[in-house]
């Protein structure tokens, strides 16, 4: 008896290339007969798209990075994600401090710190003080209170420097995507898998991208200075 395989015919309306599988396509290789049965010759196999697609990914996960560390930069109302960067030496290895105790805003102006262990509170207390806070805490046993002041003229501007040095390392983590974008590109046309003119327009596209990100920055950071100023 001969039995008859069905095949499924491909959907006309497939859906299109994840950016994960465009990158993807950055590392495969596939091998094409050259010179008769046998013989073989590795080519990157390359999407030029995904070139760019990459690089806006990873844009995007540094402006998230880059706004998390501006939301750790306190004013002068309570907010629990000042501590977002503070860690803390937690049996000899450093802790982020939201892994070792809760922290809640119950006023306007304070914090506070509740360790899920309290023999950790006097490390909490120490990591506190050597941090870049600028705020004394207040330790009575059991939790830390944080009493947020209002900021001073001078303590604003020291803030508007961090804020400032935050955009700065932002941009430069932008440029590094930005090179690594523009060496894969080179790397495509001396393999002679684009043209010249190809090779030109991508490099444009990734210029153009990157300003983009850049002004981006540049906006977020001077809002920052603005919220600083105000509160």
């Amino acid at each position: 008896m001969m039995m008859t395989m069905m095949t499924t015919p491909r959907s006309a309306h497939a859906r299109p290339a994840t950016r994960t599988q465009l990158h993807k396509t950055r590392t495969h290789v596939v091998t094409r007969a050259k010179g008769g049965k046998g013989a073989s010759e590795p080519e990157p196999e390359v999407d030029p798209e995904a070139i760019e697609m990459d690089a806006m990914e990873r844009m995007d996960k540094t402006m998230d990075s880059i706004a998390k560390d501006f939301s750790t930069v306190r004013t002068g109302r309570a907010n629990v994600q000042i501590l977002d960067r503070i860690e803390v030496m937690y049996y000899g290895a450093p802790t982020a401090l939201k892994a070792i105790a809760n922290a809640s805003t119950p006023d306007a102006q304070t914090v506070v710190i509740q360790p899920f262990d309290k023999t950790a509170i006097k490390d909490i207390e120490r990591a506190l003080n050597e941090s870049d806070l600028g705020i004394t805490p207040n330790n009575d046993g059991n939790v830390i209170r944080l009493v947020i002041p209002a900021l001073t003229e001078e303590r604003r501007k020291d803030l508007a420097k961090l804020v400032s040095k935050l955009g700065e390392d932002g941009k430069v983590a932008l440029r590094n995507v930005r090179r690594d974008a523009m060496k894969a590109i080179e790397k495509l046309e001396k393999a002679s898998a684009i043209g010249e003119d190809e090779c030109a327009g991508l490099k444009k596209g990734i210029e153009d991208l990157t300003a983009s990100y850049i002004k981006k920055v540049d906006d977020i950071t001077k809002a920052k200075e603005t919220e600083l100023q105000k509160v």
